[in-house]
């Protein structure tokens, strides 16, 4: 059944809005958020077609389907993503009654007969048997029952989601749709964008790898997050908060924002160096003369709390997709690579690709109860965020 299905890489446009931040991490009333007006904006406006949430981003769903039904847009006319496993901070249940329960849960909390793609969330906090238990079992609500059309895993350590997709089509001898990592294209990170662990994604049959978290769920913003509500809860060390927070003077020297630089770099960046694993609905550009376009092109998440973030990301978006051959679009996108790689790389220094630890791996790099199933994983950790 699954095999008649248009791939996924065909169906995700290549822009999707997230919304971890319509939660209390983000907001201290995520009710009292301009959420309708992002929500409608973004798909009445920009044409942003598909939407990102997840049960564990406490009213996320509710606050996402309820603009959604404000919209009167049809349902076919944008994508519901979301994900199951992950219930609280350190509450896990990947259990087919879990993972049944948290499907159901969630189509009634958007306001849908179906969703478009979900995710067994945050998979490095469990076993690799969890996870495949889990996927199969979404695989078998997809065919059997029709409650979902596509299915991927998301979590933060590159090395365990490349290991866990290579371990789900090696047991069940079909790939993986989509695979979501956070926090590994961006500024102070790149580490997704490396040669092998691309070529792992490809070799266990991956659609699309999608990349979240442009702005490291804070760190890369001028307010940085020791002094917002991400200061009780983000994974970095203070070393790496104080020198991404250093990042926002060499770009006020250049007379940018850095928010507006590290969004800009990541969509741009990932546009190609994820191609492979990107999208083939790529938007044509509706001012001037039709652009000849590549075939297929990375996937980015954002996340915004207000409709001016919102605005100035789908600007920056617009440069990204715009005419190759612009003169002035193409100075702006080497002025922003220059700031980055000559000068913010090297602020950074030793923090440049670091990753904080994630999840239940030992440090030799096999989870707990997967002595048949190696994970090569270094990161661990015990904190429960969610992703902008």
């Amino acid at each position: 059944m699954a095999s008649t299905r248009p791939p996924l890489s065909s169906v995700l446009p290549p822009l999707i809005l997230g919304t971890a931040t319509f939660n209390t991490q983000y907001h201290p009333d995520p009710t009292h958020m301009p959420y309708n007006s992002i929500v409608s904006r973004a798909l009445l406006t920009h044409k942003i077609t598909a939407f990102d949430t997840s049960p564990y981003y406490g009213p996320s769903e509710v606050l996402l389907g309820d603009a959604l039904a404000n919209t009167h847009a049809p349902r076919s006319s944008y994508l519901l993503i979301t994900k199951a496993g992950r219930i609280k901070a350190d509450v896990f249940d990947y259990s087919p009654a879990g993972i049944r329960s948290s499907v159901r849960r969630s189509l009634a909390r958007l306001q849908t007969p179906y969703l478009d793609l979900v995710y067994a969330h945050d998979v490095e906090f469990v076993t690799p048997e969890e996870v495949l238990a889990a996927v199969c079992e979404l695989r078998r609500l997809r065919d059997e029952e029709g409650l979902l059309q596509y299915v991927g895993i998301s979590g933060y350590p590159v090395d365990v989601l490349c290991s866990l997709a290579e371990m789900i089509y090696r047991e069940t001898g079909e790939p993986l749709d989509a695979v979501m990592s956070y926090n590994h294209f961006c500024v102070q990170n790149t580490r997704l964008g490396h040669a092998t662990r691309l070529q792992r994604f490809e070799d266990a049959g991956v659609d699309c790898v999608l990349n979240a978290s442009m702005l490291g769920m804070g760190l890369l913003t001028r307010v940085g997050v020791d002094n917002g509500p991400q200061s009780l809860w983000h994974p970095a060390p203070s070393g790496l908060r104080s020198a991404c927070h250093g990042l926002a003077a060499i770009a006020e020297g250049e007379g940018e924002h850095l928010e507006k630089v590290a969004i800009q770099w990541s969509m741009d960046n990932w546009a190609r160096t994820g191609a492979r694993f990107g999208t083939t609905a790529i938007p044509v550009r509706e001012e001037g003369n039709a652009v000849r376009q590549p075939a297929r092109m990375g996937i980015s998440v954002m996340g915004v709390t207000n409709v001016a973030e919102l605005d100035e990301t789908w600007q920056a978006w617009r440069s990204v997709v715009g005419d190759a051959s612009d003169e002035m679009q193409a100075q702006k996108r080497e002025r922003i690579t220059r700031l980055v790689e000559d000068k913010m790389w090297v602020s950074l220094g030793g923090w440049k690709d670091y990753a904080w630890e994630s999840g239940l791996a030992r440090a030799d790099g096999v989870a707990p109860g997967a002595t048949s199933l190696p994970m090569p994983v270094k990161e661990r950790d015990t904190s429960g965020i969610a992703k902008i």
